[in-house]
């Protein structure tokens, strides 16, 4: 006899790991001498850690550190100095107590919502969305609302569609800038949400991973706008550490220990020599503004090649690194469309399905993170193939 499975097993797949798996099938089928597929499905940045991360990290090694466990919400420096990036790129004074580290900004999440929410409890958030936020809660017995988006408001949550709901949930995830569309919310736009969710008891959770991959609009923290908001952050996307697993989070005071007991239990703390090297990419800032120059040229060359490839239907994203393509005047259908591109132009990216589950068979993500000659490349192949 079979033994049941738990509830939380019927999570659905995070569909672009699907992709980059049949990339990787794709490329393990090439003849030889034949061209390579282009990665466009994943927010993987090519430019590595920074050189001081990647030095600091070779110095604890080779200095003999034990390296062992840290407390559960990071070794102290590194919270320290997180303490002080808010600081200097806010003008925020945030207390090291209420800065967690995590394991990545995906090992946050759960921990968030299990110290702010209890099982049946309804989070919004706006369409199109990351899809862990949905997955994670529905997991743990949470309840996704879903705000429906369009171009016309930067496909981002507005206080007039939380305003149509039959209630208020009990709490909001944004995202500024966002992944898939790269969209950002203004200051005060920010900061009327944030007054809204506290004046309706609404725990507001602000995913900001990829602040400093902006262009030209103005960042801001909802740490700075409410003291009951949660903040996320992480250093895959700037920082360019994906692999590294560490995140961290800024914690209202009323959640800082249930955040900590959690993570006691579920993680016991994030890598440490992860710790060390993050604390050095906090003071790589020049290499990292270069790889910002980067993708803003690859952002540009993209929004001018796109069009002519056949991809005309766009909101220029704002931040990020990706860009959120209709593609309804092509096809209805963007896991087969998807699945094509990958076959017949070696070009892989990220159906819109993971991110919309009503309206994502119209839309594609494209990431322009890699080198500017893949991107370069990419459109090329996808004119051809138009």
């Amino acid at each position: 006899m079979a033994l049941k499975a738990g509830r939380a097993a019927e999570a659905p797949p995070f569909l672009v790991m699907d992709v980059i798996a049949a990339a990787a099938r794709r490329e393990a089928a090439l003849r030889p001498g034949e061209a390579g597929v282009l990665h466009m499905e994943v927010g993987q940045p090519g430019t590595g850690a920074p050189k001081g991360a990647a030095a600091a990290a070779i110095a604890a090694l080779q200095g003999g550190a034990t390296l062992g466990y840290t407390e559960a919400f990071g070794r102290r420096p590194l919270r320290e100095r997180l303490a002080r990036h808010y600081q200097e790129w806010y003008g925020l004074a945030v207390s090291p107590e209420r800065i967690a580290v995590t394991t990545g900004a995906s090992g946050a999440f759960p921990l968030v919502f299990l110290a702010a929410f209890d099982p049946g409890d309804r989070v919004a958030m706006a369409t199109p969305f990351y899809p862990p936020y949905v997955n994670i809660l529905t997991a743990l017995g949470m309840h996704p609302v879903l705000l429906e988006t369009g171009p016309q408001n930067g496909f981002q949550p507005t206080i007039a569609a939380l305003e149509a709901l039959p209630e208020p949930p009990d709490g909001l995830i944004v995202a500024s800038p966002s992944n898939p569309a790269g969209t950002m919310l203004a200051p005060e736009e920010l900061a009327a949400i944030a007054r809204w969710c506290d004046a309706h008891g609404v725990r507001l959770i602000s995913d900001e991973i990829y602040h400093g991959l902006h262009y030209g609009k103005e960042i801001a923290t909802a740490a700075a706008f409410s003291d009951s908001a949660v903040v996320v952050n992480s250093f895959s996307k700037y920082f360019s550490m994906t692999g590294w697993r560490v995140g961290w989070v800024v914690l209202p005071e009323e959640l800082r220990r249930p955040v900590e007991c959690l993570a006691q239990n579920m993680f016991i703390c994030a890598p440490a020599i992860s710790q060390v090297a993050a604390e050095a990419a906090l003071d790589c800032h020049e290499e990292l503004r270069a790889n910002v120059a980067r993708y803003r040229r690859s952002r540009a060359r993209l929004l001018a090649g796109l069009p002519a490839a056949g991809f005309d239907r766009i909101s220029p994203p704002e931040g990020a690194f990706y860009v959120y393509a209709d593609i309804s005047g092509r096809s209805n259908d963007s896991v087969g469309f998807s699945s094509r591109m990958l076959a017949e132009a070696k070009v892989a990216a990220a159906p819109g399905v993971d991110f919309d589950r009503r309206r994502g068979h119209l839309f594609l993500r494209f990431s322009y993170c890699g080198t500017e000659e893949s991107v370069a490349e990419a459109l090329e192949r996808l004119a051809a193939w138009r």
